[in-house]
């Protein structure tokens, strides 16, 4: 079945970055455009960035462009987020699926901005 491993959050200061991982499984990963998630604490999940199936599109939110940025290693089944700048409103748990699926969310890895 689809499965979705996000992995590299952690505690950041203000400023600091952080690389996520994201490895898939259960589908033809180099087929499908991927998407990164966050969810807020109190707050709803929304999208954070896309990526088409071979890399060469990216989408951001307007407040992230130039902070993050998406990749993906079609080989390796594996989309990357990577966050720089970090800010204490980037704190959240960040999730990654395919892009306007309903696939099931994965655990997602805690992303913490704190001083």
């Amino acid at each position: 079945q689809v499965q979705f491993v996000e992995s590299g959050g952690g505690l950041v200061q203000p400023g600091g970055s952080l690389r996520l991982s994201c490895e898939a499984s259960g589908f033809t990963f180099s087929n499908y455009a991927m998407s990164w998630h966050r969810q807020a604490p109190g707050k709803g999940r929304e999208l954070v960035a896309s990526i088409g199936s071979t890399g060469r599109s990216t989408t951001y939110i307007d407040s992230l462009k130039g902070r993050f940025t998406i990749s993906r290693d079609n080989a390796k089944n594996t989309t990357y987020l990577q966050m720089n700048s970090l800010k204490p409103d980037d704190t959240a748990v960040y999730y990654c699926k395919r892009t306007r699926y309903s696939d099931s969310w994965g655990q997602g890895t805690q992303v913490t901005v704190s001083s």
